[in-house]
C-alpha cells in the first residue's frame, strides 16, 4: 500500500489544476486509502478537501508545502528572495491550528517578500510536536546539499553527469541539515522525501535518492517515497502546461524553443515529461523500496482525522437588561410591530402578518440565528442614526423577510408585495452538526462604508472582524483566450472574433444552474456551442451524431472546457465581512492587506462558512452618495 503525501490542488494557483472531486476519482481508481494536500504557500484548499474527502470514505491530511528563505523571513532584501520548500502535514486538530497560524505569519507583511515564506526556525515555532515534515523533492535545501551548484546538477544530462558536480563533503553538509530538521521538529516528525516519479527526465533524481538514501540510513532516519503531483493524470499535463503559459506570459513555442536552445525555462520539468500526475502503486513499486512506500501508510495513520469545519461562531448578543438574544430579538420585533404593523396595516389583514412572524421567529430561532439578525441590525442603526447615513431599503430575498423589514434592516414589507420568506430561508438547508446561514445584503454610501467596517472593528475587535478574499476562476472566454495564446492558434483580432460569442457567466447564469441539475457539470463553452452553433463553426462545432467536437479549433475549445472552473487568481472581496466570536487568527488562515493594516481572510467564502465563520455583505452603492449630497443641497437651500 502507499499513500499519497504530497498533493496539489488547484489552489497551488496557476501551478495545479487537480480539482478536490477529480483527485478523489483518481484515488478510488488507483485504490488508494486517502491523500494530503500540500498545496504551495497556502492552506486555502484544505477546509473543502477534507469535507468532500470524508464525503466519499477516503482519508484526507490537511498540509501545505510552506516557501522557506534561507535566511530571518523578515529580511526582505534580494539575497534572501530565493525559496526552496518544506512539505509540513498537521498530526491532529491541534496541528490544524498550528498550521493556520504558521500560514498566516507567512503572509505577514514583515515576512511576505514576493511569496508567502518562513524561515525554517519561525516555522519550526509554530509546531509544538504537531507537524509531520520531510524534506522536499529536487531543489529542496536538503537535496541542494549534494552539488556545489544545484542549478547546473539539476540540468544534467546523465546520472554520471551529475554524480562528477556533487560537493566533495557533501555527506558531511547533508548529515548536518538532517539534524537541524530533527531539532526543530522533533527526530520522529522528520522524514526524508525520496522522489524518483521523473527520474528518466531528471537524471540528478536519482543521485539525490542514492545519497539521501545513504545519509538516512547513516542516521536511522526513515524515508518516504512520494511524488509531487500536480495533476490527476497523465494525459492532464498538456492542460497544466496552459496555466504555466498563463502564468508566465509566455507560449509553448517559446517555451518549447528555449528548451532546445537548452535556455533556462521556469518550472522546466513540467514542460519535460507527464510525470506529475498520481501514480498508481504498481508504479511507484517500480521505483522505491517497500519500506519506503509502507512509511507513507505510518504516517497517514499518525494523522487523525478532525472536522474543521463547525458551528457559527457569532458574537453572542445579549440585551441590556440581561435579555438573552432570542428574547432581545422578540422585544425589537414587538416594538417594530407596534409602529410598522399594528400603526398602519388593517384590522383584517392582521392576522396574515402574525402568522407569518410566527413562523420566521420559530425558524430562525431554532437555528439559532437571533444573535445574526441582532448584528445587523446595531451597524445599520449606528449608520442610519449616529453615522447619518441614508441606507438601501432592502436588496435581493433578504427583502422577504418580516423580521428584517420589523427590525429596520429593510424598509420593505414583504407581505405587500408577496414576498416569500422561505426564499431568504429554508430550515430544509440545514443539517445535522450543521447550520445554513442567512445572506443579507446591505447598501450603504460608498463615502462612508469603511466607516461602518471600523465601527465593527471597534465594537467587536479588530482581531475578530475582518474582510475577505476571493478566487477568480477560469471561465469561459477567459478560459478559451488563455488556451488560444498559449498554443499561438489565431490572431488577436480572431481570438476577439470568435470569443464574441462565448457569453459571461452572469447573463446564463440560470440555463448553467439547469446544465448543472441534469449533468452534474455546467459549462459556458458548450453552453455557447449549443446555443450559438452557427456563429461558432467556422473554428467548432459539436458533431449531432457523435457528440464529438470538431473544426480547425475542436482541440483547443476541448482543453478550454477541462480548464473551466480552475482557480487562478486570488482578490479582495468587494463586500463580504467576517464577524467571529473568536479571534480569527486562531480559525483559518489570514493574510494583511498592505493598504490598510488589517488582516483578509485568505480563504474563499463557502470555506469560511465550513469553518463556522458568518459573512455579512456590506456593500457600498454610489447612488446612495449622490441622493445624499442632493438633499443635501437642497436642505441647505443652495438648489431652489
Amino acid at each position: 500500500m502507499w499513500f499519497p503525501l504530497h498533493c496539489h490542488g488547484q489552489y497551488s494557483l496557476l501551478d495545479a489544476i487537480s480539482k478536490t472531486d477529480q483527485i478523489i476519482n483518481r484515488l478510488q481508481e488507483c485504490e488508494h486509502p486517502g491523500s494530503a494536500l500540500t498545496d504551495h504557500g497556502t492552506i486555502a484548499g484544505c477546509p473543502s478537501f477534507v469535507k468532500q474527502m470524508t464525503k466519499a470514505k477516503l482519508k484526507p491530511i490537511s498540509g501545505c508545502e510552506f516557501y522557506v528563505c534561507q535566511q530571518d523571513a523578515i529580511i526582505r532584501e534580494k539575497e534572501n528572495r530565493s525559496l526552496s520548500h518544506l512539505c509540513v502535514l498537521a498530526k491532529d486538530a491541534e496541528g490544524w491550528r498550528n498550521l493556520v497560524r504558521a500560514s498566516s505569519a507567512s503572509y505577514h507583511p514583515d515576512l511576505l517578500y514576493y511569496k508567502p515564506r518562513l524561515n525554517l526556525e519561525r516555522l519550526a515555532e509554530f509546531s509544538h510536536g504537531k507537524f509531520i515534515t520531510f524534506s522536499g523533492h529536487m531543489g529542496s535545501d536538503l537535496a541542494n546539499c549534494l552539488f556545489e551548484d544545484p542549478r547546473v546538477a539539476y540540468g544534467a544530462a546523465s546520472v554520471e553527469d551529475a554524480k562528477k558536480l556533487a560537493r566533495k563533503n557533501w555527506p558531511e553538509v547533508v548529515f548536518a541539515k538532517i539534524k537541524q530538521y530533527q531539532q526543530l521538529f522533533g527526530e520522529e516528525n522528520f522524514f526524508v522525501e525520496i522522489q524518483l516519479i521523473d527520474h528518466v527526465a531528471l537524471p540528478a533524481s536519482i543521485v539525490i535518492a542514492e545519497g539521501l538514501r545513504w545519509a538516512a540510513k547513516k542516521l536511522g532516519v526513515p524515508c518516504i517515497a512520494t511524488a509531487d503531483s500536480h495533476y490527476c493524470r497523465k494525459e492532464d499535463a498538456v492542460d497544466q502546461r496552459v496555466l504555466l503559459c498563463s502564468a508566465f506570459e509566455t507560449t509553448m513555442k517559446e517555451v518549447q524553443r528555449k528548451l532546445e536552445a537548452n535556455e533556462d525555462v521556469t518550472l522546466g520539468g513540467f514542460f519535460r515529461s507527464n510525470n506529475y500526475h498520481i501514480p498508481t502503486l504498481a508504479e511507484m513499486r517500480e521505483l522505491h523500496t517497500p519500506e519506503e512506500l509502507e512509511n507513507t501508510v505510518k504516517i497517514a495513520e499518525r494523522c487523525e482525522v478532525y472536522p474543521i469545519g463547525g458551528k457559527p461562531m457569532l458574537p453572542v448578543v445579549n440585551g441590556p437588561d440581561g435579555e438573552s438574544p432570542d428574547q432581545y430579538l422578540k422585544k425589537f420585533c414587538r416594538v417594530g410591530w407596534e409602529s410598522k404593523v399594528v400603526a398602519v396595516i388593517p384590522p383584517h389583514k392582521l392576522r396574515t402578518y402574525a402568522e407569518r412572524i410566527k413562523h420566521e421567529l420559530e425558524v430562525l430561532l431554532e437555528a439559532g440565528l437571533s444573535s445574526y439578525f441582532l448584528v445587523v441590525k446595531d451597524y445599520v442603526d449606528h449608520a442610519r442614526d449616529v453615522m447619518g447615513c441614508l441606507i438601501g431599503p432592502g436588496r435581493g430575498s433578504g427583502a422577504g423577510c418580516l423580521v428584517s423589514y420589523l427590525l429596520g434592516i429593510t424598509d420593505v414589507d414583504p407581505i405587500e408585495y408577496g414576498l416569500l420568506f422561505e426564499r431568504f430561508y429554508n430550515k430544509g438547508r440545514n443539517a445535522p452538526g450543521r447550520i445554513a446561514l442567512p445572506d443579507i445584503d446591505t447598501d450603504f454610501p460608498v463615502t462612508r462604508r469603511k466607516e461602518v467596517i471600523q465601527y465593527l472593528r471597534d465594537k467587536y475587535g479588530a482581531d475578530k472582524v475582518c474582510q475577505m478574499s476571493t478566487f477568480s476562476r477560469m471561465q469561459g472566454r477567459g478560459a478559451l483566450k488563455d488556451v488560444l495564446r498559449a498554443h499561438e492558434r489565431c490572431s488577436f483580432e480572431e481570438m476577439n472574433r470568435l470569443t464574441e460569442f462565448i457569453p459571461d457567466e452572469s447573463e446564463i447564469i440560470d440555463q448553467l444552474q439547469e446544465m448543472r441539475e441534469e449533468t452534474g457539470e455546467a459549462s459556458i463553452i458548450d453552453w455557447a456551442l449549443q446555443h450559438n452553433v452557427e456563429q461558432l463553426r467556422e473554428w467548432c462545432y459539436r458533431n449531432p451524431e457523435t457528440g464529438e467536437l470538431e473544426g480547425p479549433f475542436a482541440l483547443d475549445f476541448a482543453q478550454a472546457i477541462r480548464l473551466e472552473g480552475t482557480k487562478r487568481n486570488m482578490g479582495k472581496h468587494a463586500s463580504g465581512i467576517i464577524i467571529s466570536a473568536e479571534p480569527l487568527a486562531d480559525i483559518c488562515p489570514m493574510l494583511t492587506d498592505k493598504s490598510t493594516g488589517y488582516g483578509v481572510l485568505a480563504i474563499d467564502m463557502k470555506d469560511a462558512e465550513e469553518l463556522g465563520l458568518t459573512k455579512f455583505d456590506i456593500l457600498g452603492v454610489a447612488v446612495l452618495d449622490k441622493i445624499m449630497r442632493a438633499t443635501s443641497l437642497i436642505r441647505t437651500g443652495v438648489m431652489k
